[in-house]
């Protein structure tokens, strides 16, 4: 189970943050990627996270020191996490095609016009990205190592500065039809009533 646990631990330092500078590169850049071309933009992002899973992986050893061994509580923990995320994405996956999830809107110059507000985007405006926090916080109960509960904080304010982002390119794109559902739907966390009105969880 050692083991197990290790190299899932070594799978996501090593794969995870190189996949998240992908989107953090295209996002800022949009405009720019999107004079270039999709292949442009793809094998250029591509080479840099290769880069960083490289270094990555050459620093494993110091990096995967602290671990804190099998927890079943919080083993248990982490199949109910990941149930979570695993139903989000059913839902949003629903609405995406294979272009939209490796980003090919962004940086194409034949972006959809359609804004997705059906399903799961009624609800909340980016459940891919909720979804992605509940499967990397999984992840963390599971193996228990220190570096990857860090991965885990680390990555918090890096998804709110992509989703930022992203938010600006898509009120460029849509105008006031997004921010229109901006105020209408939370970023993450649904609306729960109570008392006969809506609050924010």
């Amino acid at each position: 189970m050692d083991a197990v646990r290790y190299f899932i631990a070594l799978f996501l330092l090593v794969a995870f943050p190189a996949a998240m500078s992908m989107w953090f590169l295209i996002h800022p850049l949009a405009g720019f990627w999107r004079r270039r071309g999709p292949t442009i933009t793809y094998v250029s992002v591509v080479a840099l996270a290769g880069v960083i899973g490289f270094v990555l992986f050459q620093l494993r050893r110091p990096i995967l020191r602290v671990e804190f061994g099998f927890n079943w509580v919080l083993t248990i923990a982490a199949i109910l996490v990941y149930i979570a995320g695993a139903l989000l994405e059913r839902q949003y996956r629903r609405h995406l095609t294979i272009a939209t999830l490796l980003g090919l809107p962004e940086v194409s110059e034949n972006r959809p016009s359609k804004l997705l507000t059906e399903g799961i985007y009624s609800k909340v405006r980016h459940p891919r990205y909720l979804g992605l926090m509940c499967e990397i916080s999984a992840t963390a109960l599971l193996v228990n190592y220190l570096a990857i509960y860090l991965l885990v904080l680390a990555t918090i304010p890096v998804v709110y500065l992509t989703v930022w982002l992203e938010e600006r390119e898509l009120v460029e794109r849509f105008g006031e039809a997004y921010e229109r559902y901006m105020n209408e739907v939370p970023r993450f966390l649904p609306r729960v009533r109570l008392h006969g009105r809506d609050s924010e969880v």
